[in-house]
């Protein structure tokens, strides 16, 4: 992995042409309005971990290959007797990337993961939630190159939320297309 001594080349692009760019389109006066990323959180969500506790110990393994960082086991807030669920019962695992680590991880996913996905035209411009936060899910995580395919067991599918300081979602667009994610036309 990356070590924070090496800087993100995607916070470079960022301050260099993404802000000169934003602040011609949309007219801030002041530096700091310009939208940015604050954090990046990768979840997956696993249910059949209820009947075969080795599937977590795989995806907690997976996730930090992935991102460079440990992830937080998420734990059943509540029983659901039908699901077989009790609570505190361990159901996934997550992540919240910030600071270099964040740009690095979106520039591996913008750039390699999603050009390894079969059939890939592009990830949709409607996932935004009406602030400026776009939410990407994937079905599988073999797309990362940190992965060995020949050691996975399951293909698990991941939900990789990017929240930024934008107000609207034509600003938290125009951002991460500056950014390079890859934009359906």
């Amino acid at each position: 992995m990356a070590t924070s001594a090496i800087p993100a080349r995607l916070r470079e692009h960022y301050l260099k042409e993404v802000v000169p760019s934003l602040t011609k389109e949309f007219g801030y006066t002041n530096i700091m309005a310009v939208p940015k990323i604050q954090k990046i959180s990768i979840n997956i969500g696993l249910g059949e971990a209820t009947q075969n506790p080795r599937m977590m110990d795989a995806a907690v393994n997976e996730l930090g290959a992935i991102t460079g960082q440990k992830p937080v086991i998420t734990k059943a807030k509540k029983s659901i007797a039908q699901f077989k669920l009790r609570e505190n019962m361990a159901i996934g695992c997550m992540v919240t990337l910030r600071g270099d680590r964040m740009y690095q991880f979106l520039d591996r996913l913008a750039n390699v993961a999603l050009a390894r996905v079969r059939d890939f035209r592009g990830i949709s411009s409607k996932s935004f939630d009406g602030r400026g936060n776009y939410t990407l899910g994937l079905k599988e995580q073999l797309i990362f190159p940190e992965i060995d395919y020949n050691k996975v067991d399951k293909v698990k599918g991941m939900n990789i939320c990017i929240t930024t300081t934008a107000k609207t979602d034509a600003e938290g667009l125009a951002l991460l297309k500056a950014m390079g994610m890859p934009f359906r036309q």
